[in-house]
């Protein structure tokens, strides 16, 4: 299948299931304002292939005004998963630019059983910098609704705290840079039926993680949330919709701005 096919797919065929949830959530929060320079980063798995495409369809269909770099940081990809990726960015036309990394290397080493925090967090400050260099103001990363209800879920479950991820985020380290996830309301199934309707081959992160070597409190998630919906088939819709209807009448306390708050400061009131 060539890139047109791909494309042709992506506003027809899968338009309902994934580029209007795209486009619906860039309205609903406001992620792209006129003139933003934004880059898509690339990990080489599914979901940021899609998002990839996505940015380029709106940039052609869409009425806002923006341009879009698409970054890959090779965190220590082996060479076989290097090459799929430049293979599967030139099938689906992805100008991609590479920089070099060694973040597999030090978050596996200094993380030792549990490397994915630090890596994610070196990840993220990385591209920062990578999106920052070659002149834009917002990175877009790929993550989708089933990315949200797990991390929440992750946090309640074993961080003890309500957390979620938000669809975009002031970075605090890097003045001026803004992180934005497009693909909140995207469904990762469809993800993978448009992937594989394209018939490509994504990769996974390439860590050791990912390929089973180490294991995944997110796997343990996602099976848990499978399971759950055999009983009530909207569960993970109530999951994502707890991160907008939080009653703070009905916590017993809760952070802003890195202050800690009580229900009693206000109970006698």
């Amino acid at each position: 299948m060539n890139y047109l096919e791909m494309e042709r797919a992506l506003i027809k065929r899968y338009r309902g299931k994934i580029f209007a949830p795209f486009c619906k959530a860039i309205n609903d929060y406001n992620l792209i304002q006129e003139n933003d320079k934004i880059a898509v980063c690339m990990s080489g798995g599914k979901d940021s292939f899609v998002l990839a495409k996505l940015f380029q369809e709106l940039k052609k269909h869409g009425k806002i005004n923006f341009d879009v770099k698409f970054l890959v940081m090779n965190p220590g990809f082996n060479e076989a998963n290097l090459t799929r990726l430049k293979e599967n960015a030139q099938k689906m036309n992805i100008p991609i630019i590479i920089k070099e990394s060694n973040i597999f290397k030090v978050s596996q080493l200094l993380g030792k059983d549990q490397p994915c925090y630090l890596c994610a967090k070196m990840r993220r400050g990385f591209l920062y910098d990578f999106a920052k260099e070659v002149g834009c103001n917002k990175i877009a990363l790929g993550h989708h609704f089933n990315d949200v209800i797990e991390t929440t879920l992750l946090n309640v479950l074993y961080g003890g705290t309500f957390k979620t991820m938000v669809p975009k985020l002031k970075s605090t380290n890097h003045p001026g840079m803004e992180l934005i996830r497009p693909m909140v309301y995207v469904e990762e199934k469809e993800i993978k039926n448009y992937i594989n309707y394209c018939e490509i081959q994504a990769m996974n992160c390439g860590c050791s993680v990912a390929s089973g070597e180490l294991p995944s409190k997110r796997k343990e998630i996602k099976e848990l949330i499978a399971n759950l919906k055999k009983e009530y088939k909207d569960v993970d819709k109530s999951i994502y919709a707890s991160g907008e209807n939080v009653n703070l009448n009905c916590v017993m306390g809760w952070y802003h701005k890195d202050k800690m708050h009580s229900f009693l400061d206000d109970y006698d009131e």
